[in-house]
């Protein structure tokens, strides 16, 4: 099903044993859009600690009473490696929390669900010079970062990230929304993954391969309600665009 990313946060976080927090914000693949991390706020019980949890283990999120189920015990939170707020997540600290939990490397096959063994640690006597860096380089984006980005069309700005829509099952975020501002007050438009050219980390802007004028006059988004498969045809037509379920 689809769901607002905005919709889960706060959820309280169910481990096998106890509760371990709630949810604060999810990291997603700028490249396929997935979901690859949910960030935990572990708030008093570990003192404000965020911890970095995988879809491997998220179990069906209970939208009615807002929990959201993980297959971790508190033990095994309680000595995971946490996260600087204040940096972004590399490669040589993902390589780490996997480790640790024995999880798979989603990053050697593009797959979260199905992946490879993370190899043993290379021999840092054979590394060579600038490889640090180039190892270190991930795709990974803060939801919480992203959300407030400007959104420019292909002549002009239209308003800026709002939230985003992702589906509850593959964890892959479909649509950004974006909220027109001043530009066209109250009104919120979903642009698809697929239409977005890129993403400027420094100027803090997504660009959109859509006009100014097809924004305007294309299908209202209704916050209160779901996104489901007639309004998503509806969407897709106007804009002429293949489906992706098709």
């Amino acid at each position: 099903m689809l769901r607002s990313v905005q919709s889960l946060l706060g959820f309280k976080l169910l481990a096998r044993d106890g509760v371990i927090g709630t949810v604060y914000e999810f990291y997603f693949d700028d490249k396929t859009w997935t979901v690859r991390y949910l960030v935990a706020d572990t708030g008093t019980w570990l003192q404000g600690r965020r911890i970095l949890i995988p879809p491997i283990v998220f179990g069906k999120p209970d939208w009615n009473n807002q929990n959201f189920p993980v297959s971790l015990t508190k033990e095994q939170i309680q000595k995971s490696p946490s996260i600087d707020e204040k940096k972004p997540v590399s490669r040589e600290k993902q390589i780490e929390l996997h480790r640790y939990f024995g999880w798979p490397a989603y990053w050697q096959s593009g797959d979260f669900m199905h992946t490879a063994p993370i190899p043993p640690p290379p021999d840092p006597r054979i590394i060579k010079k600038g490889q640090e860096k180039k190892n270190s380089h991930t795709h990974l984006r803060s939801t919480r970062e992203v959300r407030k980005y400007r959104v420019r069309s292909t002549n002009g700005e239209i308003g800026h990230v709002e939230d985003y829509i992702l589906n509850d099952e593959s964890w892959i975020i479909l649509y950004v929304v974006v909220d027109t501002g001043n530009w066209l007050p109250g009104k919120q438009v979903l642009v698809s993954n697929s239409w977005v050219n890129r993403i400027d980390w420094e100027e803090r802007v997504v660009s959109v391969d859509l006009t100014k004028d097809v924004v305007k006059k294309s299908p209202e988004y209704d916050p209160s309600k779901p996104v489901n498969r007639e309004y998503e045809i509806r969407l897709y037509d106007f804009y002429g665009r293949p489906k992706y379920w098709q």
